[in-house]
């Protein structure tokens, strides 16, 4: 296996100069698991000041970026931006985006292809919505999200790919954690059979939809579950748990 556990905390549109550098003081004290891989996306305001508070065991995250250097694209910002800022991370492709956004797979797919030319790792997001899965689309959901990427990304090493299941996000519920390994297991089987079995045993795939304290040590022990990424939990002290899920 070899894969590092890795977990992000997303803190989406939250947060002020007060309450982030409260936050940053608890990640900061933890204490941390060392072989888990730690990732925070931060508000884009607050990208530097999270960067200058938090050791640099953990990383900083742009919670969006756009998929060319520079230009006329009002209100965005560019891999080469957060580059600058001493910055190594992105999350791209959140369900947010997507449906609130109308980011579409190609949009997504280009803006991962050019945050990694320009030398930044990703976290790409996929997942359903309740009536995907309702419907019994899943897979075909999760594939084909996935292949858009994948049609645009040759070197894989700087990705984690988070599933995350929409209809468990931020509702309290969860997918079992039979579910969110059954999904990441097909996930594994699709890159072995289309990206190669190389990427397939070395990409981490995250589960996102609701995870907490309570929880996260369950779906952590599934051999296909190489991490989190968190959204509200992460904003509280539990996240420290979360994190240390595999201890």
């Amino acid at each position: 296996m070899g894969r590092k556990f890795c977990v992000g905390g997303n803190w989406k549109m939250n947060g002020d100069k007060a309450s982030i550098t409260e936050l940053c003081k608890t990640l900061s004290a933890g204490p941390l698991d060392p072989n888990t891989e730690v990732v925070v996306g931060c508000p884009a305001p607050y990208l530097s000041l999270a960067h200058s508070l938090l050791p640099a065991t953990i990383s900083v995250a742009a919670q969006n970026c756009y998929k060319v250097a520079k230009g006329a694209f009002t209100g965005e910002l560019s891999p080469a931006m957060l580059k600058d800022l001493g910055l190594g991370w992105v999350i791209l492709g959140h369900s947010e985006r997507r449906a609130i956004f109308g980011e579409t797979d190609e949009l997504i797919a280009e803006k991962v292809a050019h945050a990694l030319a320009e030398g930044l790792k990703v976290i790409a997001c996929i997942g359903e919505t309740l009536q995907e899965r309702e419907a019994g689309q899943t897979e075909a959901v999760c594939f084909r999200q996935t292949k858009a990427i994948a049609a645009q990304v040759k070197d894989w090493s700087n990705v984690v790919v988070a599933y995350e299941p929409v209809w468990a996000i931020g509702t309290g519920k969860t997918a079992t954690p039979e579910q969110a390994q059954e999904v990441h297991a097909a996930l594994r089987k699709w890159f072995t059979e289309n990206v190669s079995a190389d990427v397939s045993n070395a990409i981490r795939i995250q589960y996102g939809g609701s995870v907490t304290a309570a929880n996260c040590r369950e779906l952590a022990a599934k051999p296909d579950i190489d991490g989190f990424l968190v959204g509200g939990a992460s904003l509280k002290p539990e996240f420290i748990q979360i994190v240390n899920a595999r201890q």
